[in-house]
């Protein structure tokens, strides 16, 4: 099995970030119309104002939109403010609605995500304690989307949970979960923030949407700490889930069968995975499997590796 993984084509109707473009002034201006059409009139200049300077450096994006009234009550936002309500990612509200409390979202602003504070199937939504208006984007095109909020976010409001993290054995002691696919993506999430892998965890449930019913994979999964090293520019995120993720399921078995210096195609074009062996250790580009089998089950596969798989 572990051998046809090698041939397969990219099959996933992802919406895959192109990488190579990044948002035109148009998307920008008819984005700035509807916003000020829908009583945002100073996050709509604000967009116009940005475009030049940040946006367009960016091929995907989430706007929190403030209302008119945060400004008037806060008066013009500095640069970085503006940057924390930005995420380079496109979030859709089927998404949305799968992060549990404590996930995070990267934003523009270095260094700083916000935090799902409070998550319901009825989209009641808030990020650092701040609600998210509506049930449904007050602009949305493609990888670009815009949510209103009632007031602007605190980059140093602080969440906090009855538990902080995992026990310092927990890693070591919990076993590999499998469960039946109707509720594979909340276990695989709980497992991988349980165990120290809440970024993964976060990027899993944001692109799982849009992958096909019939569809497999595997998920590498590097930990928090080697994520957030890597991340510190947001131009990483587009690719950063995507070059983690095999287009077939591999358990650690069908892993230690294949070949010596084996090539595994990934969901971002052009990135590879190369299996070898070190001292008769399993490394991915050099980067060894700490937790094989963290979660499996008929479509899904997650393993625990040491640090960020980057290119040879």
């Amino acid at each position: 099995m572990a051998a046809s993984c090698l041939l397969l084509p990219l099959l996933y109707t992802l919406s895959f970030f192109s990488l190579s473009s990044s948002l035109s002034h148009e998307t920008i201006l008819d984005a700035a119309d509807i916003l000020s059409d829908s009583g945002y009139s100073s996050m709509s200049l604000t967009l116009q104002a940005l475009y030049q300077t940040l946006l367009s450096q960016t091929p995907s994006l989430t706007i929190f939109a403030p209302s008119d009234s945060s400004f008037r009550k806060s008066g013009q936002p500095s640069l970085d403010i503006l940057r924390f309500h930005f995420s380079p990612l496109p979030l859709p509200p089927q998404n949305l609605r799968l992060l549990p409390a404590g996930s995070e979202i990267p934003t523009m602003l270095n260094n700083h995500s916000l935090i799902v504070t409070e998550s319901h199937s009825d989209f009641e939504i808030s990020l650092n304690y701040v609600q998210i208006i509506g049930s449904s984007p007050i602009y949305e095109d493609g990888l670009f989307l815009i949510y209103g909020i009632d007031s602007f976010f605190d980059p140093n409001s602080q969440y906090t949970t009855a538990s902080q993290g995992p026990s310092p054995n927990l890693l070591c002691g919990l076993k590999s979960q499998t469960t039946s696919s109707s509720d594979s993506l909340g276990q695989a999430m709980e497992t991988l923030r349980s165990t120290g892998y809440s970024v993964t965890a976060t990027f899993l449930a944001l692109q799982m949407n849009g992958i096909k019913d019939d569809a497999t994979m595997t998920v590498f999964a590097p930990e928090d700490e080697m994520v957030k090293n890597l991340l510190g520019n947001f131009s990483e995120y587009p690719s950063f889930f995507f070059r983690h993720v095999v287009p077939c399921k591999l358990l650690w078995n069908d892993l230690v069968d294949l070949d010596n210096v084996s090539e595994l195609p990934t969901i971002l074009e052009g990135f590879s995975v190369n299996v070898t062996r070190s001292g008769g250790v399993l490394v991915l580009n050099g980067v060894s499997v700490v937790f094989p089998n963290m979660f499996h089950n008929d479509k899904l596969v997650v393993h625990g590796v040491s640090d960020v798989l980057v290119a040879l």
